[in-house]
């Protein structure tokens, strides 16, 4: 029997605490990036949710609540493209109205330059933004919709000029297609306050082709920049934070590598995530979610929805990265776009 009134103590079988909440707000995105959402898979005949079956934004803040009384410190926000659901601003002012806690937003940054002041004033602190290459030709073969860097380099200014900060800037890396862009990345961002990510080509779901050859290994992308702009690794900010961060010796900011495939952090992660639909996922590599939007509109109370949620996290023992076989990674696993990164 789980004691509702000591949410905060509750953890999983490896003794994890719940302290980040990802929510997907929609399965849907204006990119068709090959390693989230290849078109040949998600073309015009693809069948999205159907809008009803989308959580509320009033379902959405219900749940954020009662993941505030199992400590969740990190809320953050994704899709698909967050910024595709109509009125997100009014998301974020719900939710900013739960408490102040942190409110992030991951996003490919398309439509961020219009939306990046309404955000803020409504209440989000910061924003994450996709970018995979800084040439065009690269930029626009990965995002597979004629999307220019140059609109994503102004949306990263308007976040910053509304003090959407500090932006992080994620850039996916897949060997023989944007390796090359390595180091422009890190020297286009170096100095200017932005943290870049290096994020290793992870095999989430079972639609973008992975193949372990395919993969540039985090320590691999450490030395090819620290050959040029000498580096040193830097303490986590806090337990189960997913990027391994290092500095510049010579004071240019700091970058962060998520290596979930060479250097798996299962042993830390604290995180949950919600999919637009309700469905709660206790890891990014799994298959099957556990259903709270039934039980919400069921018109279950809030004591009954609580108990769900800890029975789900007193019980999980997932740590898919550090048992990763060549078998496994080609299992059934939900798509990214529809869980949420």
């Amino acid at each position: 029997m789980v004691n509702l009134h000591k949410l905060e103590d509750v953890r999983d079988t490896l003794q994890r605490p719940l302290r980040d909440l990802r929510i997907s707000v929609t399965d849907r995105c204006n990119f068709r990036c090959r390693y989230c959402m290849p078109r040949e898979v998600f073309g015009p005949d693809y069948k999205f949710l159907p809008r009803q079956e989308l959580l509320s934004f009033e379902e959405i803040t219900r749940l954020v609540k009662l993941f505030r009384g199992f400590g969740v410190r990190k809320v953050r926000l994704t899709g698909g493209e967050p910024l595709l659901r109509r009125g997100v601003e009014r998301l974020v002012a719900m939710l900013r109205g739960v408490g102040d806690f942190d409110l992030t937003m991951t996003t490919n940054g398309a439509l961020l330059a219009d939306k990046a002041e309404a955000l803020r004033q409504a209440g989000l602190n910061r924003v994450s933004v996709s970018l995979d290459a800084l040439d065009d030709e690269t930029f626009m073969a990965m995002n597979d919709v004629q999307v220019p860097v140059s609109q994503i380099l102004e949306a990263i200014e308007a976040a910053e000029r509304a003090g959407l900060t500090p932006i992080k800037v994620n850039m996916v890396v897949k060997r023989n297609v944007n390796e090359h862009s390595l180091l422009p990345m890190a020297e286009h961002f170096r100095g200017r306050g932005i943290i870049l990510r290096f994020i290793e080509f992870m095999d989430v779901g079972s639609t973008n082709a992975w193949r372990m050859e395919d993969v540039v290994p985090a320590k691999e992308i450490v030395a090819r920049i620290d050959a040029v702009h000498p580096l040193e690794p830097l303490r986590p900010n806090y337990r189960g934070e997913v990027a391994h961060r290092y500095r510049y010796r010579d004071g240019g900011g700091e970058i962060g590598l998520i290596a979930s495939v060479t250097q798996p952090f299962c042993g830390d992660c604290s995180r949950a995530r919600i999919t637009a639909d309700g469905a709660l996922f206790t890891c990014l590599f799994a298959s099957e979610g556990h259903d709270l939007k039934r039980l919400i509109r069921e018109g279950a109370d809030d004591d009954t929805i609580a108990a769900a949620i800890a029975q789900c996290w007193s019980t999980r023992a997932d740590r898919y990265s550090e048992i990763r076989t060549a078998e496994s990674s080609g299992g059934p696993k939900v798509e990214m776009s529809y869980i949420g990164g």
